[in-house]
């Protein structure tokens, strides 16, 4: 059933990617002029990069992957969605930055690669990845089996805490759902349209309107425990784990407050909670 799943989620997140990079401007000459879409968190977070061998995953379209490679990293971008890396590949040529980009279920991929020998020094998952993972334990127990010994997991994610909320800041959602998936009919949706230029740093045009998505897709939440369980289960140990009261960029839901950056948190009135986690964990040496 999780397969079938993961195929009706790669079907949706086909259209959405279209819309998402129709309001985007010129997004290879931003990035071969030196832009960069990552944010100064997983920049940190990351450290030094040259000359290392970075898998992201879930990569979807490319920016972040091409950001990371021009960092000095040796990169391998995945994901399962054909749109998505259809288009990093077109982006990767025509910005002139190299990488890897490869189409596949992420347990596909993992396991291949872990047959065949495949390691890396770096597994790099970021912003709205982990939702779309039916089974933490396996994805885990994968990306331990990519790395080297003392190559690190470094995961940058949206809180399952503030997930609770509505676009309306009214709670109405689990924290934790698990396994179990959880249907939106309307499919993947044109969050990037909702965001403005707070996540098109090349620039923002109006690009796709009255967005509609065919397609529905299936989510699966995941708590902050249940995630770093399973990387202990899988043989990581854990280097660093942060909560952010703020959201990088993605506008979440009505009257958000915008913090310096292009940052946002809670609407005024509301307190704080965490909108973000970051983690990195490795892979030890013995």
């Amino acid at each position: 059933m999780s397969r079938e799943l993961r195929e009706k989620n790669r079907l949706s997140w086909n259209i959405a990617t279209r819309a998402h990079n129709s309001h985007k401007k010129d997004q290879a000459g931003f990035l071969k002029g030196g832009g960069s879409t990552l944010w100064q968190e997983e920049i940190d977070l990351l450290g030094d990069l040259s000359g290392k061998r970075l898998a992201h995953l879930q990569c979807n379209a490319g920016q972040d992957s091409l950001s990371l490679a021009s960092l000095g990293a040796r990169v391998t971008g995945v994901d399962i969605s054909d749109d998505a890396i259809e288009f990093a590949r077109r982006l990767s040529t025509e910005s002139g930055i190299e990488a890897t980009f490869e189409r596949a279920d992420i347990y596909d991929w993992l396991a291949d690669a872990a047959e065949k020998g495949e390691r890396f020094d770096v597994a790099f998952c970021s912003y709205g990845a982990l939702p779309w993972i039916p089974d933490l334990d396996t994805w885990a127990k994968g990306v331990f089996g990519i790395l080297e010994r003392g190559g690190r997991l470094v995961l940058i994610e949206f809180h399952p805490v503030g997930m609770m909320f509505d676009e309306k800041w009214e709670l109405r959602y689990p924290y934790a759902t698990g396994s179990k998936p959880f249907e939106w009919k309307e499919g993947v949706g044109d969050y990037v349209a909702m965001s403005g230029e707070g996540l098109a740093p090349s620039g923002y045009e109006t690009g796709v309107e009255k967005y509609e998505n065919p397609h529905p897709c299936y989510e699966f939440c995941w708590g902050t425990a249940q995630i770093i369980d399973a990387l202990i289960r899988a043989g990581f140990a854990l280097e660093q784990f942060v909560e952010y009261p703020y959201a990088t960029g993605y506008r979440q839901g009505e009257k958000m407050r915008e913090l310096p950056g292009k940052r946002f948190a809670p609407p005024e009135g509301l307190p704080d909670i965490p909108l973000m986690y970051s983690l990195s964990a490795v892979r030890p040496r013995s």
